[in-house]
């Protein structure tokens, strides 16, 4: 782009630049190579500053190529450094002449003097030159009384980085400040002079613009109006235009903005106080029933029914299974016969074959198939069970009246079965004011220490804790544990042990049974002797770092898994807590946490921790089990939560465990904060939106399904407890009990015909139809019936109804303005409609679904009929204090309101059960596989029990597939050592009453028998057989689990027990 010698100069010219130096700046500028125009070298200082400022910006910026100034770039920067000198020469020129001009006072040439300074000579009009005089020299004396000193130079700012330098005295310039440097403050400086008269030109051009306004008024208006109306029309039919582009748009925007009115009033609706009728209007139709509605209903009862029959079920099929265990465990032991547990096993073949399912499905039709004498019995039966259910100070009373195992056994059965195991949100909450009832009686009866609750076991508690492991609860449970158990019983690595006494037999036991040989170390330790060894101090430290580490992720497990916790549990401990600092209002909120700490985690998370199989928190496959590793690994865990919980150090005989006390502080804190969190709920009738009028506006009358053996149980003990949970004469629950009379028995409960009276085995019928369940639609005694409504309450559900008929047809602003406008023809016409429409979904509602008849009369009244008799059913609610005509009976309008929220509700939560029902059933399905799982396992032992029998004269040992040793396999043979032989292989320790020189007289014959780890054990004393004994090898180990060293055979020869073992395993299986 540049000669060479152009180069060479911007080469010298930035070298200058950087340097700093003006003079040698303007040196370089001037090379004839350089080619620089207008250089003036009186300004070299300005040169310097205006080019080092162009380098650096050029520096700065990322997108230059080239971080130094080229020629163009340097010519450029010279042409703006004069462009300043001059600006500075005019403002001085400007300063200098106006300032002196003053000092003479001379109005009539103060034009002469600001003209030529001024770039534009229009802006200066001459008209206001005495003002501008005035103005400026009125300025000049104020700035002048402020100043005390002054020098000769003004100062002058360019681009707001250059200063300018001028000394009116000498006529000298500086672009650098003078030493010394007085200013010259009391002369105008050159913005102060042009603001006065610029801003003097503006004022007279808007009086001049003005008052040719006024002059000429009705030409501007007649402009203005023509000028809007084109820019309206214009806008108008731009706009429509507009709409019709987007007329999809526009409909979505409508329908956005109705949806947010409709959002609006439903917010009102639902937030406001006291709700206008306008919007109540608008939504009633959310009360109508669907078909949707009604099928919703029925599949809700079918799931409901189907659940409760499975949990029965399950239950029974576990206790059997329970019953098989212990069954083959004495078959092991040899403590039964094989028959008695093929008599078990045919039973339970039965009940997985479907017999249980048959026999809770015999006549499980409902109150209908049964004899017709005996539907009174049975309504009357309804009535009482819709009481126990609904009124729980009468089966909270009747808990603590029986015996506690009595009791354990009625709750077990009959009260989850009264509450449908809560499978609903209204059985769910009706149990937990059952709880509460009850909890609140015990604690108040029985409870004298605030430590009771902790160190008993109260009845209630222990009902809770079951209810909450119980299906609904169950899910939620190994949803909480499930993951960590699981990992803990996955790492086969883990070994946790405690115990410094466990951990040095264990190490004793492996020596010995590595070697063969008897260690020189003793079989019984204390704790101390045994943490005198470094082998066990060091296993005991590394099992207490692996217990630090797991019990980590369990606890944290727990902690962030609070949600899971069920609803019912976290309420019961709020009412815990409550009841205790009610009691005792001494009581520390860390003893009443610790309480809490208790329920939450001992009672409840604890036992499945220690032991998940038991309670389903992890799958296992048919046979399979816990080893004892995992099962002291998990233990272990439970214990270190277990002392945190309630925190309580380890002490006396766990001193060895004190290194983690600090761990157990700082855990109990985060469970402090997880237990107060817990009893952080809302009550239930705020949870599930439920109160004691609940029922009178549901769509389903309650079901239970209960049988027919429970019920007489019932009805038998609150005959017997009578006086004690219903001591009024007049009470509802002496009333019923009065109609029911004597306790029947079953054959008087089906009544006559329900069995032959010749059948042989009528005793046994008799039985299996005792457990036959049927359907009770619970009502109450009161419900509406067919007259007129016997309390306020049920008159004022008559009312609501009557109401929401009318102002569906016929609006108004209030209730009252309504009830006394008459109806228009058009209006009735559109009710009878509504009311025809009515009545066809009604004949498709299912029969106990359907309102009383009353309530059906009343709706096939006329509109004005209708609105007379809410005019006196509302004088009638005024005067019982339900309503009033103050407020133009909003109370009732509330209400109406209120019920609509709820059917909102009510169905989102119905829609909630269907899906929760679901989950349930379909868990309780894959239990009900595993029982059957395990069946088949068991009959596939017993039938190699049955093959093993019939092959005695072959030793074949029995495995769990049924797959017996291949044919023609020997016993081993018979082994026969002296005593003395046995001690000197550490087998024998020492026999009673007998020198250790007579041990070579001693002989023992050890030979296996027909069952498969048994032996026979002979023992001689100089050729004489003595005595016999059997050892079973399964004994042994499980000896040497529970780490016992030394046993005695005969009742006096001491052997070592893994030694034995060995030599056992050794001689017989080869090991």
């Amino acid at each position: 782009r540049h000669s060479f010698p152009g180069v060479v100069a911007v080469g010298y010219i930035n070298e200058a630049i950087d340097e700093g130096d003006p003079l040698r700046t303007l040196d370089s500028l001037l090379l004839p190579t350089a080619k620089i125009k207008d250089v003036d070298p009186d300004f070299a200082r300005h040169y310097q500053d205006v080019l080092y400022q162009a380098k650096t910006q050029k520096y700065m910026d990322p997108q230059s190529a080239s971080k130094i100034l080229w020629l163009d770039e340097i010519q450029h920067a010279v042409n703006e450094a004069n462009k300043d000198i001059n600006k500075a020469k005019q403002w001085v020129t400007l300063v200098v002449d106006v300032n002196q001009f003053l000092e003479k006072e001379k109005q009539s040439d103060i034009l002469s003097v600001l003209k030529p300074a001024v770039g534009n000579a229009n802006d200066v009009i001459p008209e206001c030159a005495d003002r501008y005089h005035d103005a400026l020299a009125k300025a000049k004396e104020q700035k002048s009384r402020s100043v005390s000193t002054e020098g000769s130079w003004l100062k002058l700012t360019l681009q707001e980085k250059y200063d300018y330098y001028y000394n009116i005295d000498s006529k000298e310039s500086s672009w650098v400040t003078p030493e010394p440097c007085l200013l010259k403050e009391s002369w105008l400086m050159g913005k102060e002079i042009e603001a006065f008269w610029k801003a003097y030109k503006q004022r007279e051009a808007y009086k001049r613009r003005r008052q040719m306004f006024i002059d000429n008024i009705r030409f501007i208006v007649k402009i203005q109006s023509w000028y809007r109306m084109v820019t309206a029309r214009r806008n108008y039919l731009s706009r429509l235009q507009f709409f019709r582009a987007h007329n999809n748009e526009i409909v979505k925007i409508q329908s956005l903005l109705r949806a947010s009115k409709a959002r609006d009033d439903y917010k009102t609706l639902v937030g406001s106080e006291n709700p206008p009728l306008r919007v109540i209007r608008k939504f009633v139709y959310l009360l109508d029933q669907s078909d949707l509605d009604f099928q919703e209903e029925l599949e809700v009862a079918r799931l409901r029914e189907e659940v409760v029959t499975k949990i029965r079920g399950n239950q029974q099929l576990e206790k059997d299974l329970n019953l098989m265990d212990i069954k083959i465990g004495l078959l092991v032991k040899n403590r039964i016969t094989l028959e008695d547990v093929i008599s078990h096993r045919t039973k339970l073949n039965k009940k997985k074959g479907g017999e249980m399912e048959i026999l809770n499905n015999i006549d499980n039709q409902g109150i209908k198939s049964l004899s017709k004498e005996r539907r009174k019995t049975l309504e009357t039966y309804q009535q009482l069970f819709y009481l126990l259910q609904t009124n729980p100070s009468y089966l909270a009373k009747l808990i603590f009246q029986m015996p506690q195992n009595k009791s354990t056994k009625f709750m077990d059965t009959v009260i989850f079965t009264l509450y449908n195991y809560a499978s609903n949100q209204r059985e769910e909450y009706l149990l937990l004011k059952l709880f509460k009832t009850a909890l609140e009686e015990e604690i108040a009866s029985k409870v004298d220490q605030v430590q009771d609750i902790v160190t008993g076991n109260p009845t209630v508690i222990k009902m809770v804790v079951s209810f909450n492991r119980g299906a609904r609860g169950q899910n939620m449970l190994r949803q909480l544990l499930a993951p960590v158990v699981k990992e803990i019983i996955d790492d086969k690595s883990l070994i946790i042990n405690t115990s410094p006494v466990e951990v040095y037999k264990a190490w004793v036991n492996q020596l010995e049974t590595q070697t063969g040989e008897a260690s020189n170390l003793p079989y019984d330790v204390t704790t101390e002797q045994a943490l005198t060894y470094p082998e066990v101090r060091t296993k005991l430290e590394a099992s207490i770092e692996h217990l630090r580490r797991v019990t980590d992720q369990v606890l944290n497990s727990i902690i962030s898994s609070l949600d899971l916790l069920p609803y019912g549990l976290r309420y019961i401990a709020k009412v815990l807590k409550n009841s205790i600092h009610e009691k005792f209002p001494d009581a520390t909120e860390d003893e009443l946490l610790k309480i809490v700490g208790n329920l939450l985690y001992y009672r409840y998370m604890n036992p499945a921790i220690v032991a998940p199989d038991g309670f389903d928190i992890i799958d296992m496959t048919a046979g399979g089990q816990i080893n004892s590793d995992q099962r002291r690994n998990l233990g272990s865990v439970a214990k270190v939560l277990q002392h945190a919980a309630s925190n309580k150090l380890f002490e006396g005989e766990n001193e060895h465990l004190s290194s983690m006390n600090s761990y157990l502080s700082e855990t109990y804190q985060e469970f402090r904060k997880y237990f107060k969190e817990a009893c952080n709920v809302p009550e239930p009738e705020e949870k599930f939106n439920m109160d004691k009028y609940t029922d009178v506006v549901t769509v389903s009358k309650p079901v239970i399904y209960i049988s027919i053996e429970e019920i007489i149980n019932t009805h038998s003990l609150l005959l017997e407890h009578q006086d004690a949970i219903a001591p009024e004469k007049n009470d509802l629950l002496n009333e019923l009990l009065e109609l029911l009379e004597e306790v029947p028995n079953v054959e008087s409960f089906l009544g006559e015909g329900a069995v032959d009276p010749n059948d042989p085995d009528k005793v046994n019928t008799l039985n299996q139809l005792s457990k036959t369940e049927i359907s009770l639609y619970l009502t109450s005694k009161y419900d509406i019936g067919d007259g007129e409504a016997i309390d306020g309450q049920s008159l004022m559900i008559k009312t609501k109804k009557l109401i929401i008929d009318v102002i569906r047809n016929q609006p108004g602003s209030t209730l009252t303005e309504i009830l006394e406008t008459p109806a228009s023809a058009k209006q009735e016409t559109d009710h009878a409609s509504d009311m025809v429409n009515r009545a066809v979904l009604d004949s498709r509602t299912p029969e106990d679904m359907k309102q009383s008849r009353s309530m059906v009369e009343d709706a096939q009244l006329p509109l004005e009929q209708k609105k007379r008799k809410i005019q006196r059913n509302l004088r009638t609610l005024e005067q019982t204090g339900h309503v009033s005509s103050k407020n133009k009976y909003q109370d009732i309008l509330n209400k109406i309101a209120k019920d609509i929220r709820n059917q909102r509700i009510h169905r989102k939560l119905r829609k909630a059960e269907l899906e929760k029902l679901q989950q349930t059933l379909n868990a309780l399905n894959k239990k009900a596989a595993f029982f059957e799982e395990q069946i088949n396992y068991y009959d596939t032992y017993i039938k190699t029990c049955l093959d093993n029998l019939k092959r005695k004269n072959t030793r074949r040992s029995i495995k769990l597939d049924g797959k017996g040793e291949p044919r023609g396999m020997k016993r081993a043979k018979p082994v026969r050592y002296t005593a003395a032989k046995l001690q000197e292989k550490g087998v024998l320790l020492d026999i009673d009453d007998l020198q250790a020189n007579q041990f070579k007289n001693v002989t023992f014959d050890i030979s296996s028998t027909e069952d498969v780890g048994i032996f026979d054990v002979r023992s001689k004393f100089l050729g004489v057989e003595m005595e016999k004994v059997q050892l079973n090898i399964q004994d042994l180990l499980q000896m040497q689990y529970e780490g016992v060293a030394v046993m005695k055979m005969f009742d006096k020869v001491k052997v070592n027990v893994n030694l034995l073992i060995y030599l056992l395993n050794k001689k017989f299986y080869g090991k």
